[in-house]
């Protein structure tokens, strides 16, 4: 690199880089698709006539073993990674005079230049691109890879699918690290705290990039702004991102990802179960923990001036990073130009939308919307006028389960009881779910109003005709695998005795009872029923130290029921029909 390419900035130009319509090893370039500032991609065709991705090292570092050493270790992490969602390596050479790696080219663009097209994603199509992403992610990390660089230039769009590229400074999880001081490498903004302070890097990290992609794609805004990459990153080490044009029933999901410390930001598995909620318009703190705003903090009136060249790079050596440089300032006095205020007394009210609208400014003259930081606080945490009721409250999960145990043993002595004491909770579960969610949507768009437990009442007998439609259409599959479930369990045994088992006997139904239970919780329309589920339990029974008396008091109720059953001869079948026999023509003995 010339001292005037140092001085202002640029790149040199690379006037050995391969051209358009050239051959390199057995492909033709045909034309640029991207480049940064290690490798050009170019579009390809193989000696089939295939497209390709081409990504050819620069000229001017294909001579840096270092270069050559991170080609290699993408060559080597793509080739671990068996996923649609990852494009796969299909050749690769690394050790000749103009170095290259070919992927499986994909016809799309990239989350940023399509979002900075078309607007923000709608939430469908976000949950659609996040949850892709999300698979990919636990892909990699499976493999015992960490990508540390997912932002939106490397999130490629195919038809609404997300597939992840550029594993350029991929960390593999048993390899040394390329640089002793932190290798901070790639786009400010989206880049984990601990990337950039040289730390430990661990598949926390890349949900950290997940959830900043996130947001950016629901908002078309990186969520730490721009400026100076000295103003973002301290943004980003402050750990609080401005979220407030996001969805605000998956904010707190990116707000927990997007935590400074790894150990706070949820995993896979509830980053999935976090977005099936956010697909089902549940609230996503069902499926993780809530992480507070902090309660006060200071920020900049203007950007902070980059730090001059030789002082952060003794900062990085020695502190780890540009974090540790930027850190070192903290107890300093501001540089000149920047004054530290603290926040206005009244901050601006987030604008937020009803499920499936589009985003809404809802401050204004007579709006009774929350109007300062605490109530949108409140709000996210379920609390005050504006907040979801269910938010961090009890899972009751141990009651559910002791109610599934009374519910099978009930299938056992009178399964035609206990099937339409299922209907019936299933119609309860999502009407109450309907009327709390109507709730919520109607203070959200309207703010809240002395009128809204009349209108509560008011419409409640037409979520109760809604909640049974609802029952009706969602309780057949459970029926079908709760009978297909039944007399699998009847050959068994009757495989197992010798004898012959009938499909009405103890294990048959109550085998039954709990594969219908698990389908109607899980299967289609399951999230209704767990979230009026869990409010109907909250709301007939004590909490708290009561919680266990009352599980075990179901639990002997289960008991006794099941003792019952087996000293029975056989179920009742109330109500029945009238004639008599029909039993033995609908379940027959084996």
């Amino acid at each position: 690199m010339t001292a005037d390419a140092i001085a202002d900035g640029s790149e040199p130009e690379d006037t050995e880089q391969p051209r358009e319509f050239t051959q390199l090893g057995e492909y033709r370039l045909v034309q640029r698709l991207g480049e940064g500032g290690m490798g050009v991609v170019h579009l390809g065709l193989d000696r089939h006539g295939r497209a390709v991705a081409v990504k050819v090292l620069r000229q001017h570092v294909a001579h840096d073993p270092d270069a050559r050493a991170r080609l290699q270790r993408e060559v080597e992490t793509l080739r671990r990674i068996r996923t649609p969602r990852v494009a796969p390596i299909l050749d690769a050479d690394v050790d000749g005079v103009t170095p290259y790696i070919v992927t499986r080219y994909v016809p799309g663009p990239a989350l940023d230049d399509f979002v900075a097209e078309r607007g923000p994603l709608a939430p469908a199509d976000l949950h659609r691109v996040a949850s892709g992403v999300a698979e990919a992610l636990d892909t990699i990390h499976s493999a015992g890879i960490v990508h540390r660089d997912v932002k939106p230039g490397n999130v490629l769009l195919v038809d609404g699918d997300p597939v992840l590229i550029d594993f350029g400074i991929a960390h593999v999880a048993d390899d040394i690290r390329l640089t002793l001081t932190g290798l901070v490498m790639g786009t400010p903004g989206y880049l984990a705290p601990e990337v950039v302070g040289g730390e430990d890097v661990t598949p926390a990290t890349d949900w950290w990039g997940w959830a900043a992609t996130t947001a950016f794609a629901a908002t078309g805004t990186p969520p730490f702004g721009r400026g100076t990459m000295s103003a973002v990153l301290a943004r980003v080490a402050g750990g609080e991102p401005d979220l407030r044009a996001v969805d605000p029933r998956i904010e707190p999901l990116l707000y927990a990802a997007l935590s400074p410390d790894p150990a706070d930001r949820p995993h896979h598995d509830e980053v999935v179960a976090a977005l099936e909620c956010y697909a089902h318009g549940a609230p996503v703190t069902e499926a993780i923990r809530v992480r507070t705003r902090q309660p006060t903090q200071l920020r900049a009136t203007s950007a902070l001036p980059m730090t001059p060249a030789a002082s952060m790079g003794d900062a990085m050596a020695a502190g780890g990073g540009v974090a540790g440089a930027l850190t070192q300032q903290s107890d300093a006095a501001p540089p000149p130009g920047v004054v530290l205020a603290p926040p206005p007394a009244t901050a601006p009210a987030p604008p937020t939308a009803a499920p499936g609208a589009g985003h809404q400014q809802l401050t204004g003259p007579g709006s009774s919307v929350p109007d300062s930081e605490s109530d949108w606080d409140a709000a996210r945490l379920g609390h005050g006028p504006y907040g979801d009721p269910r938010i961090g409250r009890p899972k009751r999960s141990g009651t559910l389960l002791a109610l599934l145990a009374l519910f099978a043993t009930l299938t056992a002595a009178a399964p035609l009881l206990a099937l339409l004491l299922l209907f019936g909770w299933a119609t309860l579960a999502r009407t109450a779910d309907r009327s709390v969610t109507s709730l919520v949507v109607r203070r959200h768009q309207r703010g809240a109003r002395g009128s809204d437990v009349a209108v509560a009442v008011a419409t409640s007998p037409w979520h109760l005709v809604v909640g049974a439609l609802g029952a009706a259409l969602t309780i057949v599959a459970p029926l079908v695998v709760g009978i297909c479930a039944m007399f699998a369990t009847a050959l068994v045994l009757t495989a197992l005795t010798g004898r012959d088992a009938a499909a009405d006997g103890v294990m048959p139904l109550v085998t039954a009872a709990f594969f219908a239970a698990l389908t109607a919780w899980w299967g289609p329309g399951g999230a209704s029923l767990r979230r009026g589920s869990r409010s109907i339990v909250r709301g007939v029974s004590p909490g708290g130290k009561a919680v266990p008396v009352v599980v075990a008091a179901l639990l002997a109720a289960a008991a006794v029921l099941g003792g019952a059953s087996v000293a029975a001869d056989g179920p009742t079948w109330w109500p029945r029909p009238s004639a008599p026999g029909w039993i033995d023509e609908v379940i027959p003995r084996f």
